[in-house]
Formats: C-alpha cells, sequence, structure tokens
C-alpha cells in the first residue's frame, strides 16, 4: 500500500496547499471547514492510482482528481440539508452549524469550484474529462431524487436499491477511474473496464456502508449506529429482511419503522434483532462478494501491466475489508 499512501499525501498536500478562507467568509469558511475534515480520500486516490496503472504523468491527473473530490464534498453537503443529518464524520454538518441557506450556497460554490479544478489539465483531455464529470454529476442527482422518493414507496425492490446505490455512489467511483484513465491517454476498452471496475467496487462499498452504519462503532464511523433505521432508508439490509421474513417479522419490522414515537435504542434494537434472526449481515456480506468479484474480473481485463493492476487489487480489498 506504499504507492496509495504516497498518492494520498499528495492529494491532502494539494488540499491544504488551497485557499477556501475568501471573502464573503460566511460563504467560504463552510468551504473550508469542509475541505479540512479530512475522509477517505478514496476518489480523488483512485483517480490517481488509474492515471498511474496506465503509466500515465500524475501532473495532468492531480487537479482533476481535486474537482472529484470537492464535487462529492458538495454533495455531502447538500445531502446532509436533505437528510437533515447532523453529524458527518463525527462533527456537526453544515447546515447544522451554520444554516440551510448558507450550506445551499456554499455547496453551489464548490459544485463551480470543482469544475474549475477538472480543467486544470491537458487541454487535449479536457472535453472527455467534462463530459464524464457531466454525466457523473446528472446521475447522482438522479440516484439521490431515487433515494428520496424510497422513502415514500411501500414497494421498493432490491434490484430498485441496487440501481438507486448505483447511481448515488457508484458512478462516482467509476468516474474517478475513468478520468484518471483518461488522463493517462488509455485505449478506450481499457478505460470503459476501469470504470466497470469502479461501478461494481462503489456498489460493495456502499453495501459495506448499510452495515457498518448498523453494526460499525461510532468512534470509527462517525455517524450514530443504526442511523439509517431512525431515518426510515430502505437500504439493502430491510429490503432483504422484508423479502425473507414470515407474516409476523414483516409485520413488526413495518411498525418498527413506521414508528416515529418509539424510543430510538429500543428501535435499533428490535430491528436488529430480526435483522440477526434472518442472518441479514450474511446476506448482505454475500452480494457484497459478488461485486466485489466482478470488479476484480474487470480490473484483470485491462491492458496495463501486472504491477500496476496489483497496486489498485490491494486498495480494492483495502476498501472492501474495512471496519469504518
Amino acid at each position: 500500500m506504499i504507492k496509495a499512501e504516497i498518492y494520498q499525501e499528495l492529494i491532502n498536500r494539494l488540499i491544504e496547499e488551497q485557499n477556501f478562507k475568501k471573502q464573503p467568509s460566511a460563504l467560504y469558511e463552510p468551504i473550508h471547514y469542509v475541505m479540512s475534515q479530512g475522509g477517505k480520500r478514496l476518489r480523488p486516490l483512485l483517480t490517481l492510482l488509474a492515471c498511474d496503472l496506465f503509466g500515465g504523468d500524475l501532473q495532468k491527473a492531480l487537479y482533476p482528481a481535486m474537482a472529484i473530490e470537492v464535487f462529492h464534498n458538495f454533495t455531502l453537503v447538500h445531502d446532509d440539508i436533505m437528510d437533515k443529518a447532523p453529524l458527518r464524520r463525527g462533527k456537526e454538518t453544515v447546515y447544522k452549524k451554520w444554516n440551510s441557506n448558507i450550506a445551499i450556497l456554499s455547496g453551489d460554490t464548490m459544485f463551480a469550484m470543482a469544475y474549475q479544478y477538472a480543467i486544470m489539465t491537458d487541454h487535449a483531455v479536457i472535453p472527455d474529462i467534462l463530459n464524464v464529470f457531466s454525466q457523473t454529476a446528472i446521475e447522482v442527482c438522479e440516484g439521490q431524487q431515487l433515494d428520496m422518493d424510497f422513502e415514500n414507496m411501500d414497494n421498493v425492490s432490491i434490484p430498485d436499491y441496487i440501481e438507486m446505490i448505483r447511481l448515488k455512489t457508484a458512478v462516482l467511483l467509476g468516474a474517478s477511474l475513468k478520468i484518471g484513465a483518461i488522463t493517462a491517454g488509455a485505449d478506450e476498452f481499457s478505460i470503459q473496464k476501469i470504470y466497470d471496475f469502479g461501478i461494481h467496487l462503489g456498489i460493495a462499498f456502499q453495501l459495506k456502508d448499510d452495515l457498518l452504519d448498523l453494526y460499525g462503532e461510532f468512534e470509527k464511523f462517525g455517524k450514530m449506529s443504526g442511523g439509517d433505521i431512525l431515518t426510515g432508508k430502505k437500504t439493502y439490509l430491510v429490503l432483504k429482511a422484508l423479502e425473507l421474513a414470515n407474516s409476523a417479522q414483516q409485520t413488526r419490522l413495518k411498525q418498527l419503522y413506521a414508528d416515529p414515537a418509539l424510543d430510538p435504542q429500543l428501535k435499533i434494537s428490535s430491528v436488529r434483532e430480526i435483522f440477526n434472526a434472518l442472518q441479514i449481515e450474511q446476506h448482505v456480506s454475500k452480494i457484497m462478494e459478488e461485486f466485489f468479484t466482478k470488479s476484480l474480473a474487470d480490473l484483470e481485463s485491462v491492458n496495463a501491466l501486472e504491477a500496476s493492476k496489483q497496486a489498485v487489487r490491494e486498495y480494492a480489498y483495502l476498501l472492501f475489508n474495512r471496519n469504518h
């Protein structure tokens, strides 16, 4: 993992070098606040790993990678408003620390800034990068809308959910890798395959997040354990539980999710008890494994040296096996 650590340091250093503290301060202070919180930085790291995978010049990929990270954080700022989430990475969200209007405007500014960073590269690849970037931005919004739509739908299927997380989460991982490959001048087949790798890895990544929301530790994950249950999110866990449950368990699950007055810890523990009885953790782990296996097959098919593939493969395993 030495290569990934070096690239992560490059990204962190570039972010630290940016002057986000501009005027008016009410607009830019939240941006500085968000961008200084750290996080996994996995998306820009994937951009650099993909560039390296195809023997590209990292300097050409560095600012597009920065664009991906700024864009990702913009989506979090806006998502937190829509989800009414009080915490992100263990700290107050922007809308909670300031207010919704400031969070909306700061997020909009980050979206524009992301495009400024995206074009700071070789002019020859800018059109392709912007095409990927714009299409991904649209798809992420589509995914967010589906996520919100699901809150008011009684019959969300597992394929519906997989499609939603493909759009909301996986396409940005795919785009991160695709942009890195484009800056490196990779062939069209390999560009598509490294994108597919990101899509399958991204779906497995989100399923892992779903698990960690209930079974992860607050100190490590930076979110309230069981938060998806309290907000009534229709994750793979509850959809699979409803599919496997008997009549009594289905009725109980629906009652628990529909009761806003129930004590939060009682609600979480009661839902977890049903999940455990139905072995939901094992079912989610199985589908995660299937998507992860597909991602490795995609990586194997790209036209690149085995030694270069290994660095990407190692990082994929790190994401897949994380516990926070």
